[in-house]
């Protein structure tokens, strides 16, 4: 039954050879890679605003978005230079973490796989969120349920990238381009209708400043604030490194079309982010608690809730939602490589069978699910926490590049390097300026949590290497041949027990036994009559338990076995039923598998089930007599 759902839900599997056919070209690349970077459009100026209104109020916030703008864009220039010199150096993908590994060392490229891992989470976490809020914008009555609708999202999200990569930016693809199209409609037909005085500059909403205020006296816009929006503005910037790190996702030549998709991206995101702010500026909204900043331009330049205000609002929704799409392709591969290197469980290094990372997928949604309930699906409850990570793996990304600009010395290796260099210092400053601004507001969260995750990459590393040392075998090595005892557990003489020992006999152990906890005489006597009636030519051996502990019992008894034969190697057989529906499983079995889980921390032990088929319980039983008189079975019978 699971196997059904599971190809209904997420398909056939995909043979190893069909990868080449899975992977992307540029105009689905965009949609997959870029809709991250592009969604932030729709917060990043909120954002700004409301960090700025607060303390400095509504005129001098919206005097302040173009100059903040400006200065992030410039950041953008200096990141996307230096990102599509990382995909033409490292074309295997991993951005950051492989750039740091290969130039820096492994401490640092632990941190910045660890801020790459944190920055997709939130991404998944912020995106849901965002794009949640749009819809509760246009339908105030579903804001009650958002976290529930978040959730909602991220389950299709999981679903849409387990059936493949190609699959997931097909379906995708349509919305991020409606989106790129009614958001370019909102810039141009706003600017025009302010240009020839169709459009008036809105009145401030005094209810809307007063509840982002709290009725709070106004400080005036100092440093620490400017860098605060500044920090919260350029989350504009988030994403721009995931395509560095699918670069193997692109047709061929790889390289090529991955930097050719940057280019494009970095395109839409710096004219779409500053249009925005030049437009809000002049229209002069006030950003509210209960609607986007969007949603009011919107409503304001297409004339209230008309057919276009509805399509940026619900491309909008579909963009921020499907950003999240860029986390579930760049996470499980960033896993993926990080798990080949030992620091991840090396479930996460392996294609499922839609040759996506499954368990990167769903490691991914549970987390980020985790965090919507937590901080209530509030979009800019989370945002503090999102910058810190994307800065770090910017800034050591662009400090690896330099080091690999020096020690290659490629044509133009020089100019590399200075735009490389003032790109680190940059994106180093803001990384400061986001910790120092926001530290005490959630950007304290990821500080901590990323060098915990290092020193769990560590432990896992330390895991692995201690497993391979311990199972490290020279040419010439041999293990000596042990004496050989087998010891079938017994319940009752049953069908189950009579294979058992059958199958145990087969193996021609130097010793057979077969143990049995009982928790009275009676049940001892009845067991023992049993076996003789039976003749089972196996030693018998019965062990009381008062307290009714079975697994303690077995334990005792199987190491007072093994005593007696110091280079003993233990073989226990243990009957197990097989039942015809799953629901039926859960009614055995359960004193095997504590069993198991005692015997499997046991040296020189090996564990043998021996499966009987029960079948259908609903049919009539087989009877099988359990007297001497009628069933005295031979050697070969009991073999």
């Amino acid at each position: 039954m699971i196997s059904r759902w599971k190809r209904t839900l997420v398909g056939s599997p995909l043979a190893s050879e069909d990868e080449q056919h899975q992977r992307l070209g540029i105009p689905t690349a965009l949609a997959v890679f870029a809709s991250d970077a592009i969604s932030s459009t729709a917060y990043a100026s909120q954002e700004i605003l409301i960090v700025l209104i607060p303390a400095a109020g509504l005129s001098i916030a919206l005097n302040q978005l173009i100059p903040i703008s400006i200065i992030v864009m410039v950041l953008l220039v200096l990141v996307i230079t230096s990102y599509r010199q990382t995909i033409f150096a490292y074309p295997g993908g991993g951005g950051s973490y492989v750039v740091s590994r290969e130039n820096l060392g492994e401490t640092p490229s632990l941190i910045a796989g660890a801020s790459l891992l944190v920055d997709y989470i939130l991404t998944v976490a912020v995106s849901v969120s965002a794009g949640v809020a749009a819809i509760t914008s246009a339908f105030p009555g579903l804001r009650p349920e958002r976290v529930e609708i978040c959730l909602g999202f991220i389950a299709i999200m999981t679903v849409a990238n387990l059936r493949g990569l190609k699959e997931s930016g097909r379906l995708f693809a349509g919305p991020t381009y409606v989106y790129i199209v009614a958001l370019g409609a909102l810039i141009v037909v706003g600017l025009i209708r302010l240009a020839t005085g169709t459009l008036q500059p809105l009145a401030p909403n005094t209810e809307a400043v007063t509840q982002l205020t709290g009725g709070n006296e106004l400080t005036g816009l100092t440093v620490l604030l400017f860098l605060r929006a500044f920090s919260s503005g350029a989350v504009a910037l988030t994403g721009i490194e995931a395509i560095s790190n699918g670069v193997p996702a692109f047709k061929k030549p790889e390289s090529k079309h991955a930097a050719t998709t940057l280019l494009l991206m970095g395109t839409i995101l710096a004219t779409f982010f500053f249009g925005i702010s030049v437009l809000a500026s002049r229209l002069r909204p006030t950003p509210s608690e209960g609607e986007t900043l969007l949603s009011i331009m919107g409503r304001e330049v297409f004339n209230g809730e008309s057919l276009p205000y509805y399509i940026l609002q619900f491309s909008t929704f579909a963009i921020l939602i499907l950003a999240a799409n860029t986390a579930f392709a760049d996470f499980p591969r960033v896993s993926s490589i990080l798990a080949q290197d030992g620091y991840l469980p090396a479930q996460l290094k392996n294609r499922g069978d839609r040759l996506v990372f499954s368990n990167g997928i769903l490691a991914l949604a549970a987390v980020a699910a985790v965090l919507i309930v937590v901080f209530s699906g509030d979009t800019s409850k989370l945002i503090p926490l999102y910058a810190v990570g994307v800065f770090c793996g910017f800034t050591l990304s662009q400090i690896g590049m330099v080091r690999h600009h020096q020690k290659l010395r490629e044509p133009s290796w020089k100019r590399g390097a200075i735009v490389n260099t003032i790109g680190a210092i940059a994106t180093f400053i803001v990384l400061i300026v986001v910790l120092v601004s926001k530290f005490t507001i959630g950007a304290w969260i990821p500080a901590v949590l990323i060098p915990i995750i290092v020193y769990g990459f560590r432990r896992i590393k330390r895991h692995y290497v201690g497993v391979r040392a311990a199972l490290k075998v020279e040419p010439g090595d041999h293990i000596p041949r042990h004496s050989h005892t087998v010891v079938i557990l017994v319940g009752s003489v049953n069908l189950g027990v009579l294979k058992a020992v059958a199958y145990g006999r087969s193996m021609r152990p130097d010793r057979l036994v077969a143990i049995s906890v009982v928790n009275s005489a009676e049940e001892e006597t009845t067991l023992v009559d049993a076996w003789e009636a039976f003749g089972l030519p196996v030693e018998l051996r019965t062990i009381f338990s008062p307290f009714r502990d079975l697994t303690g019992p077995v334990m005792q008894l199987i190491d007072e076995l093994d005593a007696e034969s110091p280079d003993d190697v233990v073989t226990v057989v243990i009957p197990e039923f097989v039942v015809e529906h799953w629901w039926d499983q859960a009614l055995h079995n359960q004193s095997a598998l504590m069993i198991k889980s005692k015997l499997r921390q046991r040296p020189n032990t090996a564990i043998l089930s021996v499966p009987i088929q029960v079948g259908d319980l609903n049919e009539e039983p087989r009877r099988v007599s359990r007297t001497a008189e009628i069933f005295e079975p031979t050697e070969k019978e009991v073999l």
